[in-house]
């Protein structure tokens, strides 16, 4: 049955809108975006700190779809009249859900909001999830981009994280979202693994670069609280070795055409993921589903971040609010909130985006601009806010000069 959003409970946080003095109203609003939040997996992964959980035989898809609905509407007037430039479904697993499923949840999500021509819709899937007829479906829903956890093209180190899959599904995998009709795909690759040498490292991302993914997500495994491996850690290359593996795996990406354009994203011309771009540019963006998180600017200069109700069983529970809470960010707080998601890109942002985001003049954060520039983290170019080569490894010790 069909949730009627009016029938949940409002949360307006712990202490509603913030009561401080109107700051300076914004120039313009920040390009929208949505994030769906799947929560299921087939298997939780040792090192996996996200919101997911181990999916039962049978997934409640059409009641999370009915939830996933209603809890957009209790969203929508805070973005009446905008438009959609990109969607990201996220997990957990969302290629779990059928078609048919995402199908209704895509047609309901553009009946409520626009779609801007260009739409980027992308899917989060596992390549234990791949089924030819499946993904098919999903290239006609109008979701244009995948992203595929494949983590590792050995057996030994799928084995060691936990993976379902195995090398040759990954390699499959990548094969059949082509033949689906994708021709822009990311694929997620770790490196910095358990006894995982310079070898084995750049082993599997020549595998990787083989398949011809448009995107590469290329990051080194930490140990998260709240893990299997932070209980219990495994033993992990020594910081010579990943250092070796950072700076031979960069050499080879971008000899194959691949562009570093954040710290861990690497991109053929015209294919960075353009809903992540949105996110390190302090875009605006709602999240719905269970543990999903947002970001929502208002034309008074108010920016507020929300955060949604985590356990899927109390997500889907009509007495029980989707939103868990809020916070309006403070003048205070914008400086890192901006550049804490700014300055992960490796060319940074124009300086004037800053004022256009959060309303604040780009003239107070001169004297932190200062410091950091002194100790050669941050580029003395006047016109951008960019981290030196030295200041992208040292991104928090960069970040804290604007910590107020």
């Amino acid at each position: 049955m069909t949730q009627d959003s009016t029938a949940r409970p409002l949360y307006l946080g712990e202490a509603g809108f913030s009561s401080e003095a109107p700051r300076a109203a914004l120039p313009q609003l920040p390009p929208l975006s949505l994030y769906i939040h799947i929560p299921w997996c087939v298997r939780k992964c040792p090192y996996c700190d996200f919101n997911s959980h181990t999916a039962s035989p049978v997934l409640p898809e059409d009641e999370y779809v009915d939830a996933l609905l209603a809890d957009l509407d209790q969203d929508l007037h805070h973005v009446y009249g905008r438009e959609l430039t990109s969607i990201f479904f996220g997990g957990g697993t969302p290629s779990l859900f059928s078609a048919d499923s995402l199908g209704r949840l895509l047609k309901g999500v553009e009946q409520r909001i626009r779609f801007a021509p260009d739409i980027e819709i992308t899917l989060e899937a596992n390549p234990g999830t791949f089924e030819q007829a499946k993904f098919s479906a999903y290239r006609g829903l109008g979701i244009n981009r995948l992203s595929i956890g494949i983590q590792s093209f050995q057996e030994a180190k799928l084995k060691a994280l936990g993976r379902i899959h195995n090398g040759d599904e990954a390699v499959r995998a990548a094969d059949m979202a082509r033949n689906a009709g994708f021709d822009n795909f990311n694929l997620d690759l770790m490196h910095g693994l358990p006894d995982q040498s310079q070898d084995d490292a750049l082993s599997d991302l020549r595998q990787a670069i083989a398949l011809g993914p448009t995107h590469l997500s290329w990051y080194q495994l930490t140990l998260e609280p709240n893990t299997v491996f932070w209980n219990q850690p495994p033993v992990l290359p020594e910081d010579d070795t990943l250092w070796d593996i950072q700076e031979a795996g960069q050499a080879l990406l971008a000899e194959y055409g691949y562009a570093q354009y954040e710290v861990s994203a690497y991109a053929q011309p015209g294919k960075p993921a353009r809903h992540n771009l949105n996110y390190w540019s302090f875009g605006d963006f709602i999240g719905i589903g269970a543990g999903a998180h947002g970001k929502l600017s208002h034309p008074d200069g108010r920016i507020v971040r929300t955060w949604k109700t985590r356990l899927p069983k109390d997500y889907l529970n009509p007495a029980k609010p989707f939103q868990a809470g809020e916070k309006t960010l403070n003048a205070e707080e914008l400086p890192f909130e901006f550049l804490m998601n700014a300055l992960r890109l490796t060319n940074g942002v124009d300086a004037a985006l800053f004022q256009q985001r959060t309303g604040l003049s780009v003239e107070s954060l001169a004297s932190a601009r200062q410091q950091a520039e002194q100790r050669g983290l941050l580029e003395t170019d006047p016109t951008r806010l960019v981290a030196t080569s030295h200041g992208q490894l040292f991104l928090n010790d960069l970040l804290q000069y604007f910590l107020i």
